[in-house]
């Protein structure tokens, strides 16, 4: 059968009325359709329909991720497409015609796949035979300009495709609530009063700038307490006031939560859009398009919010950068806060970069001068920060009550003095009940004798190894011949039966991956949370016990310390001040740094220290670096052929070690039953879009000859180094 008497699918396909299935009206509707010489229900290819008078080549971006085909290509616009085929809109094309399939003055052949128009043109610079657009998905511009600027800046800065990033900026499709219009704009609210933002000393002026149309760049080292969201709001609502958008992003929605109604109260509602993935595809979409069309001008989201099209966009804000949960998990792994560095320098608007601790990122940012800082004072301070005390490993091992349950008595005291005007937050590092075991005297991991694996209790009593399983019956210590064990990590779960055994009249809930709250009311009860699970608490908690931190500090990665005080401070951050009795202690060991700045609160201070560190070694973010990762053969194959600058330096190949049971596969994880390896690759500063841009050609040429079989995985600037 030809494509001109093929039965098509796509939308406008007519169906035969009943009854139309007479030999004499099936003929006569042929020989109709023949006459009029135009196609009969769209056909795919187009074959033998005129094609649009003005600007009759549609430059198309495919849907095709592999780095090889990361171009544009031209199509033929049929003159029936020609109103709705505009830059920005979804398209169906045909791909992987051969060049000699043509029927009827079109290229035919190729499978359907999804694509947007990015520009219409008078001619093409390929010189055969164009194949048509299939049709227009739908006539809503979705891709503007300025989002497509953006997206080819990230697929070139992170060494991916463009039609990668695409799938992260653009949202899937909902009919139902694209048929919706959008309520109009609202005028410019008035600028807001600067509340709390008086106890920064430059914090007025910011919002002052940024309601009179400036661009400050800031990182933003916030006050413990709670109202970051509402100081956050109030830089909204001071950027809406000079006629600009506005968008803020944050790790999860709890936070979007807490500053969606900041924004309701501060702006009262119509004037933000709330992106998150609990709102359903259909209502984040409607969300999304009225950001598109102008509607509202400011945006609280989560990761994917980083690429929402605000028009006007004066102000880009994140929170808590160092949350792993802002660096995206799918290709080409782009972070939030790199993402909107690139928006402020391209849109020349306004940074903030906001947290109650400080990135190594976030102190460069300020060492370099791309942006200032914006701090409070030491006696603004004082008042807004709890006490924090210490309980080092030595005393921990001496202290009668540490020994029989894990806490100190100067936690079981700051407990029971905490419970009395509140509730009290309990921070573990884990949840559930802890496998691994050590020496009770000297804390020396249980090794097992045959193969020096960890050992465990699972059902509490009967010890194994958790890496050949043999079974263990006469344990001794063998640096201090002790006979006795104590749990190395004791979860949320025993933790919690702990405490409700020793306060008894005392509700006890908890907090983690698998239950998270949100909220705790003031009332006195102990909240054990793991950390980043932490609730909040009406009027803030009482107190809180920060245990094992040494466990958070002993991890074998170049962020442990950042990573742990960034937790203690998130969790410090919900208690009352001290001059209201605020009270954390923290069991650590006093002298090591980060205990040492969460003592002082200055997180600010240690993350210029870790600065510094990481330039004399030249670790990043002092340094760019990338990871690839791979089967054996197949790494070293695409480094040897990578052409990469003559200043780069290979560290490794490494194997890369098995992922933990139960824990969920990372992107840079082997396949099951296969054996990888790792190289780290870094560069010296300035030189970091040349060692993308080489290892983005050597995977293009990879993977157009074929070499996709044994899979190279590359990632830049990997959060994860070891």
């Amino acid at each position: 059968m030809s494509s001109e008497n093929e039965q098509s699918a796509e939308p406008g396909a007519g169906a035969p009325e009943p009854g139309a299935g007479a030999p004499e009206q099936l003929a006569l509707i042929r020989e109709t359709v023949r006459r009029a010489k135009v196609p009969r229900a769209k056909p795919r290819t187009w074959r033998g329909a005129p094609l649009a008078k003005e600007l009759p080549v549609a430059r198309v971006l495919v849907n095709k991720g592999v780095l090889h085909l990361d171009q544009y290509f031209d199509y033929a616009v049929p003159e029936e497409l020609d109103a709705d085929a505009q830059p920005g809109v979804r398209v169906r094309v045909r791909f992987g015609a051969g060049r000699h399939n043509v029927q009827g003055g079109r290229r035919e052949g190729g499978g359907l796949i999804d694509g947007f128009i990015v520009g219409r043109r008078a001619e093409s610079d390929y010189e055969g035979t164009l194949a048509a657009l299939a049709y227009v998905v739908s006539p809503e511009p979705v891709l503007g300009p300025e989002l497509l600027a953006l997206s080819r800046a990230v697929a070139d800065r992170y060494a991916g495709s463009l039609a990668d990033v695409l799938q992260l900026a653009v949202p899937p499709r909902n009919g139902r609530a694209e048929s919706r219009p959008s309520p109009e704009p609202l005028p410019p609210p008035p600028p807001p009063e600067p509340g709390t933002w008086e106890r920064y000393g430059q914090g007025p002026a910011f919002l002052r700038a940024l309601a009179e149309g400036g661009a400050p760049r800031a990182v933003w080292t916030a006050l413990p307490g709670p109202h970051w969201p509402a100081e956050i709001a109030r830089a909204v609502a001071a950027t809406l006031s000079s006629g600009r958008g506005a968008l803020v992003v944050v790790p999860d929605g709890r936070a979007a939560g807490r500053v969606d109604a900041a924004l309701t109260e501060v702006l009262g509602t119509g004037r933000h859009a709330l992106l998150t993935a609990e709102s359903g595809p259909e209502k984040r979409y409607r969300q999304w398009l009225a950001v598109r069309r102008g509607s509202v001008r400011a945006v609280v989201g989560t990761r994917a919010a980083m690429f929402a099209p605000v028009r006007d966009l004066g102000l880009v804000a994140v929170w808590d950068d160092g949350d792993s949960s802002h660096s995206d998990t799918n290709a080409p792994f782009p972070h939030v806060r790199e993402v909107l560095e690139l928006r402020a320098a391209q849109g020349r608007c306004a940074f903030l970069l906001g947290s109650t601790s400080c990135t190594v990122e976030a102190a460069q940012l300020v060492e370099s001068g791309w942006a200032l800082p914006l701090l409070a004072d030491r006696e603004q301070l004082r008042r807004a920060a709890p006490l924090i005390r210490t309980v080092g490993d030595g005393e921990l091992a001496r202290d009668g009550a540490a020994r029989s349950a894990r806490l100190p008595s100067l936690a079981w005291q700051t407990v029971r003095d905490g419970l009395r005007s509140g509730p009290v937050l309990v921070q573990v590092p884990r949840r559930g009940y802890a496998p691994r075991l050590a020496c009770e005297r000297c804390r020396a991991p249980a090794r097992c004798r045959h193969c020096a694996g960890p050992l465990e209790a699972p059902d509490q009593r009967d010890l194994n190894c958790a890496w050949c399983g043999q079974a263990e019956h006469a344990w001794h210590c063998a640096e201090c011949g002790s006979h006795r064990l104590r749990a190395q990590i004791v979860g949320a779960r025993r933790t919690a039966e702990e405490l409700g055994r020793a306060f008894p009249a005392v509700p006890v809930r908890t907090s983690g991956r698998d239950h998270i709250l949100d909220a705790v009311p003031a009332a006195p009860a102990l909240v054990v949370s793991t950390p980043g699970a932490e609730p909040v608490a009406e009027g803030g908690y009482a107190a809180a016990l920060l245990l094992d931190g040494w466990a958070m500090l002993g991890r074998p990665d170049l962020r442990a310390g950042e990573e742990a005080l960034r937790r203690w401070t998130a969790a410090g951050a919900l208690v009352r001040g001290q001059e209201e009795g605020g009270t954390v202690v923290i069991v650590a060991e006093p002298t090591l740094r980060p205990v040492q700045a969460l003592v002082r609160w200055d997180p600010a201070g240690f993350a210029r220290r870790e600065l510094a560190d990481r330039a004399e070694l030249r670790f990043p973010p002092v340094s760019r670096m990338a990871s690839v990762t791979g089967p054996a053969e197949a790494l070293a194959s695409f480094l040897a052929t990578a052409g990469l600058p003559p200043e780069a330096e290979i560290l490794g190949p490494v194997p890369v070690p098995p992922p933990a049971p139960g824990r969920p596969r990372r992107p840079s994880d082997a396949p099951p039953g296969e054996s990888w390896e790792r190289a780290l690759i870094r560069v010296v500063p300035g030189r970091g879009a040349a060692l993308a841009g080489a290892l983005k050609k050597a995977q293009a040429a990879r993977t157009a000859k074929g070499g996709g079989e044994q899979q190279v995985r590359i990632r830049i600037d990997p959060p994860d180094i070891g």
